[in-house]
């Protein structure tokens, strides 16, 4: 008998722990899409731009199989490639400009060009653009040297090839908001075509909600330190934009929000997004918008008011990032192919997908979020209006701890407010649009309400 009871409260208490796990929901649609993801793919990408010997921005303009023009026409039949299944949503072209000659790292006048195809929203009403990015371009030791080979395998071939292979994959599927792929010309002689696209997109009003970029992205090793792990990548987001002043910036001292501008919110996003799609893949968030000395293509969009990130993988290898081919002192230098771990490129690329799918799958964020701060109590209490767009299923109010890096709670409600017994002064909180497939729109922090 007491054998009986014994086993019963076992089973009884494995049950429960059961019960208690939790359970990561994914959307089936994007988990096929993400398992699409080829490393062999990305590899043929990789080898093929690889072919056009240098894709210096300076170089040779035109031929037909070498320099940056021949890889722009080639990026571009891709795309109109993929277009062919996309039943006319996916279109795709060549946007250029004049870039005169600046005395630095452009010598001479030059044909500047973006490849860029967008995956046009299914919903009329729905705005928002979703944009993801690789520079197109690479360099040898020297900026300005246009005429020697230069492989640009990982910088920023692996940027690009992420961003081909989620054309090739999304291209199949319909999305209520708008996506753009883009490879970028320019990048290393000072983000030229980014800041061409970025200011282009400021002066036409764009509803940009998120701009993932992508550089150097498709190795697992390090020079010096010799760490190898292709577990990890790292989103570079600033906390405060050079926006934020006046009384904007007072704000956020008053209430404390200098981590959670919109980059810092995008981050958020791609890590629990990233984790949740992507297995053996660690997003780690770093609170910075770049490296020391180096520059990305996602900044001219961070100057423009736009919630960016640059995507890079975890550890660096400067013996193949600007170096001319050469053996040297029994160390091979140079961005070849052969330094690439593309099952980590594809995890990075599946990565970006899910991100992309998600947010775009999404409703929009709420309109209108407010925190009541009229009476003194321990309580928090939120209300928001209904997204712009998108089928709403219900709303996430997101909490964490002052000193958090991520979220740390989740409430679900159907309702447009929500009280919670934990005090505004110990927490943040943010609120989210749910999708009726459960995807989340991006977070948005509650103004004050005194009413």
């Amino acid at each position: 008998m007491r054998k009986n009871i014994l086993s019963l409260f076992i089973l009884s208490l494995f049950c429960q722990i059961a019960f208690t796990q939790t359970i990561i929901q994914r959307d089936p649609e994007i988990d096929k899409m993400v398992k699409e993801v080829s490393a062999d793919s990305l590899k043929s990408y990789i080898y093929k731009m690889v072919s056009f010997g240098t894709r210096s921005t300076l170089s040779t303009q035109p031929s037909t199989t070498r320099g940056i023009a021949a890889a722009r026409d080639w990026v571009l039949s891709k795309f109109n490639e993929f277009g062919k299944q996309s039943n006319g949503r996916l279109t795709a072209f060549i946007d250029t400009t004049i870039y005169k000659a600046d005395n630095n790292r452009v010598s001479r006048d030059i044909v500047l060009g973006n490849v860029v195809a967008t995956l046009k929203g299914t919903d009329p009403n729905d705005k928002r653009i979703f944009l993801i990015s690789g520079h197109l371009d690479n360099m040898r030791t020297s900026p300005t040297d246009s005429t020697g080979d230069a492989p640009g395998a990982n910088d920023d071939g692996s940027g690009s090839a992420a961003v081909i292979e989620c054309a090739r994959i999304m291209s199949k599927h319909a999305f209520p908001a708008t996506v753009i792929f883009v490879t970028v010309s320019g990048e290393e002689q000072g983000l030229l075509g980014a800041y061409y696209m970025a200011n282009k997109a400021k002066k036409e009003n764009w509803n940009i909600e998120a701009v993932l970029n992508n550089d150097i992205m498709g190795s697992n090793n390090t020079s010096e330190t010799k760490i190898i792990d292709n577990t990890r990548i790292r989103v570079f987001s600033e906390g405060l934009s050079v926006l934020d002043t006046g009384k904007v910036a007072t704000n956020i001292r008053n209430l404390g929000l200098e981590n959670d501008g919109k980059a810092r919110q995008l981050a958020r996003y791609v890590k629990e997004i990233g984790e949740r799609y992507v297995e053996n893949l660690e997003v780690v968030m770093v609170y910075r918008n770049d490296r020391f000395l180096r520059g990305g293509d996602h900044t001219p969009y961070v100057l423009n008011g736009y919630a960016a990130v640059r995507i890079t993988e975890m550890n660096e290898n400067y013996y193949h990032q600007h170096q001319n081919v050469r053996m040297e002192n029994g160390i091979q230098y140079g961005d070849l192919p052969e330094f690439m771990d593309f099952e980590y490129l594809r995890k990075n690329t599946a990565m970006n997908l899910s991100n992309l799918a998600n947010l775009s799958k999404a409703p929009a964020m709420p309109e209108e979020v407010k925190v009541e701060v009229k009476n003194l109590n321990n309580y928090t209490s939120l209300n928001w209006k209904a997204p712009k767009s998108g089928k709403v299923k219900g709303y996430y109010i997101l909490m964490r701890e002052t000193t958090s890096a991520f979220w740390q709670k989740k409430f679900f409600t159907t309702q447009n407010e929500y009280t919670l017994p934990y005090s505004k002064d110990n927490y943040f909180f943010a609120v989210q649009s749910v999708g009726e497939d459960g995807n989340e729109s991006l977070a948005v922090i509650p103004g004050v309400s005194r009413r």
